[in-house]
């Protein structure tokens, strides 16, 4: 041995005392403190997962809270008219208006106009006003719409257009508003020249019309209209005045009338009650088309934007939405049904203002008291007290955030109010609501519209409706396949085989699902349009064609059988499934004949009443089945894989036959894994968008038919949410849909994960 080498021996003798215990007790505290350190690692990580998802619940509820936020009211501004003489006492000569700022408002009686700045609180001079004869101005009626357009009744039978305007102008990068009143040509209504104690205006796209109604109780319909010139070569048009009297029962004792925004029906209230419905769509021959009673005596009148509803105030104080309804079965005029009754006033409604945006509207009375309510919602939003000062005149603000209201003393006040989603209630999102052009109340999302008129239809049940049907159908296919292709897997099929077709399913896992949607739409949806009754024959012969083979394969020899293990009976099942598939195939149009009268579709809805849409339920059925049986056929095949070989084995040895040991025990005892892949495949099926997106119609109904589309939670947030307004009330109910699928996961892979524990603490002998 070399000298200049030493030994191990000589080196730990060479060694410091105490170093080999050194070494080991910094090895210790190293492994210490990576323990302790992984262990914060992983402690912190699962807070932070906790945290995020109550983040998550707590972002969701944030935005959806302001949806059932009660509405709020505050007086913003008070003046006194004293430009106007003595205080207003009619409502019908006494009309007032604000611009879209809530700057500027004016008030208008017997022809005179004031304007009002309520920041300063101060009267706004006009460069000019039209000049009207003392004492000619006998009543006047404002033509509803964003425009402030008026028609003013004279003591000769005589109507005067005047128009409000608010002209904008910069200076000094400051907004001024510069109010501008003009008058229109005056036209005859009442051709006896007799005072219109009583009006209803409206300027129209074919006309001017208005309604006059004498002290003598005569009522005159009057119709401007332009018309060409007579003479060949004219270009220059006319106007034609067309005229006729009213004379139907009732006439005398009308105390309010009120005009359609068309022109083309014209509605009266009694003071006995009564409500008259004309149809004036032929100016010169108006019709009667109904009387109906409103049980006291009628004060206010006013349709809400779209002209389908109208609100009905009365002596009594009571407020009353009544709507215009045409029976499909019958057809003909349309009727008056009163839908709801809202909050009653303590006295004598005096005034209804529509809101220019929804299906809201301003209720004032003879006490003071001011309301605001909600027709869709049939709530009562806002109840202001009043001071004993009747109201002669309000105006909803023209952005539904406040309102003026000038009372029978000369105060002229103004109220901001805060009232963003009026037709959100936990009663029109989950209940049954009568929709305008509806018979009865029915669960309808339809959130957006044509026009500003449109009546949004918030009903979430037919999208939550939606969801349960899809995913009841897709695990209704997926589940029998993906689990008994796991048992099989598992428990029958060969080492090699198994070691092919696992990784293969498994990577149908993580396909795409916007190309399976893609897939299904375009590809899968026409195809099976087309071989539907093959379809049909497949779910009826392909089993029929496994149990024969099952039975058939018992009866032949074991020299045909091989010893090869279960693949020559693996491969005759595939040649005959093959088979019988092609031959439904080959057969589709006679299988139609035999099966459904040569014309499937006219058989489903001939005997079931069942309409076949292209895009429906079967489609997403095999497409979201597609998407989750990998999920549930790997889990499930970990599952029963994972069962202790030997106890397998104990029960053959026992003389337990394999079917026997697979379902006393091998199930049993895999069950926990199982059940928790279905609750998995259950989670992806409910939360899937895409697919439903591009395979479905997309339709909101709630009808369990097989053949017809549906929308669900998560395709309706996917839909609706690139042109939902940012804060707005669609805006928001779609947090509301992701809240719910939120916390219905949650409660279900709560269930399930209790369900999972249950079992595995039963069956762990296994």
């Amino acid at each position: 041995m070399n000298q200049a080498d030493p030994t191990a021996s000589q080196v730990e003798m060479a060694s410091p005392p105490g170093s080999s215990f050194l070494s080991k007790m910094t090895s210790r505290t190293l492994r210490r403190w990576a323990d302790h350190g992984a262990r914060g690692v992983i402690t912190l990580g699962g807070w932070a997962t906790i945290f995020s998802i109550f983040g998550i619940f707590a972002y969701l509820f944030i935005e959806v809270a302001p949806l059932f936020y009660a509405a709020s009211w505050s007086r913003e501004t008070s003046v006194r008219i004293d430009t106007l003489g003595e205080a207003p006492q009619e409502p019908q000569n006494v009309s007032v208006g604000i611009n879209e700022y809530m700057e500027v408002g004016y008030v208008l009686r017997n022809g005179d106009i004031a304007f009002y700045a309520f920041s300063a609180g101060t009267p706004i001079p006009l460069k000019s006003v039209p000049d009207f004869e003392n004492g000619e101005i006998t009543s006047l009626a404002r033509s509803p719409g964003k425009n402030h357009v008026y028609g003013l009744g004279t003591r000769i039978g005589r109507v005067i257009p005047l128009y409000v305007t608010f002209r904008i102008a910069f200076e000094d990068d400051v907004r001024k508003t510069e109010p501008v009143v003009t008058s229109g040509e005056p036209f005859e209504a009442v051709p006896t020249g007799a005072p219109i104690v009583r009006l209803a205006y409206r300027e129209t796209d074919s006309g001017t019309i208005a309604a006059a109604l004498t002290g003598s109780g005569r009522l005159f319909l009057t119709k401007m209209q332009e018309s060409e010139a007579e003479g060949l070569f004219a270009l220059e048009t006319e106007a034609e005045l067309l005229q006729a009297e009213i004379t139907d029962e009732g006439v005398a004792a009308l105390s309010v009338l009120l005009l359609d925004d068309l022109g083309e029906t014209l509605l009266g209230g009694t003071e006995d009650g009564r409500l008259l419905y004309w149809d004036i769509r032929d100016i010169q021959n108006p019709r009667l088309m109904g009387m109906y009673s409103a049980g006291t005596s009628i004060t206010a009148l006013s349709y809400l934007i779209g002209d389908r509803s109208i609100v009905v105030g009365t002596g009594r104080g009571t407020v009353a939405v009544w709507m215009s309804v045409i029976d499909p079965d019958v057809g003909g005029d349309p009727r008056l049904q009163k839908i709801r009754d809202l909050a009653p006033h303590g006295g004598t409604v005096t005034v209804i203002s529509p809101s220019l945006r929804d299906k809201g509207f301003l209720t004032a009375d003879a006490s003071g008291e001011v309301a605001v309510h909600h027709s869709t919602s049939g709530q009562t939003l806002i109840q202001i007290p009043g001071n004993g000062s009747a109201i002669v005149s309000a105006m909803f603000a023209p952005k539904t955030d406040g309102a003026l209201v000038l009372d029978d003393s000369g105060r002229l006040s103004t109220y901001d109010i805060e009232n963003e989603h009026p037709e959100s209630t936990f009663s029109s999102l989950f209940f049954p609501v009568l929709y305008e052009g509806y018979e009865e109340p029915l669960h309808i999302w339809q959130s957006t519209g044509g026009s500003d008129a449109f009546e949004p239809k918030f009903g979430l049940w037919p999208i939550m409706f939606g969801t349960l049907k899809g995913t009841i159908y897709a695990m209704l296919l997926a589940t029998p396949l993906a689990v008994l292709g796991a048992i099989y897997t598992a428990m029958f099929m060969r080492p090699n085989i198994r070691a092919v077709v696992k990784p293969v399913v498994e990577i149908m896992a993580a396909f795409p699902t916007v190309v399976l949607g893609f897939l299904a739409g375009l590809w899968f949806a026409p195809l099976l349009e087309k071989i539907f009754p093959a379809v049909v024959a497949m779910f009826l012969l392909a089993p029929l064609a496994v149990v024969l083979v099952c039975v058939g394969w018992q009866f032949l020899p074991a020299r045909l059988k091989g010893h090869a293990g279960n693949v020559r009976e693996l491969a005759v099942f595939v040649l005959v499934l093959a088979g019988t598939v092609w031959c439904c195939l080959q057969l589709n149009h006679q299988i139609e004949f035999w099966l459904f009268d040569a014309n499937y579709k006219q058989w489903l809805l001939s005997t079931f009443g069942l309409t076949y849409d292209q895009r429906n339920a079967l489609v997403i059925a095999f497409a979201m089945g597609m998407a989750v049986i990998p999920t549930i056929f790997s889990i499930s095949e970990d599952s029963l894989s994972n069962v202790p070989p030997h106890l397998i084995a104990g029960s053959l040895a026992l003389g337990a036959t394999p079917w026997q040991t697979l379902t006393k025990l091998v199930i049993i005892s895999a069950s926990p894994g199982v059940f928790s892949a279905l609750m998995i495949g259950l989670g992806r099926v409910v939360g899937e968008t895409m697919i439903v997106l591009m395979a479905t119609g997309n339709t909101p109904v709630m009808d369990m038919n097989l053949f017809n589309g549906f929308r669900t939670l998560s395709a309706n947030i996917a839909v609706e949410m690139p042109e939902a307004p940012h804060g707005g009330t669609l805006y928001r109910l779609l947090f509301l849909a992701g809240l719910l699928l939120f916390v219905f996961t949650s409660i279900v892979n709560t269930l399930a994960e209790i369900v999972r524990q249950r079992l595995r603490a039963r069956y762990s002998q296994f």
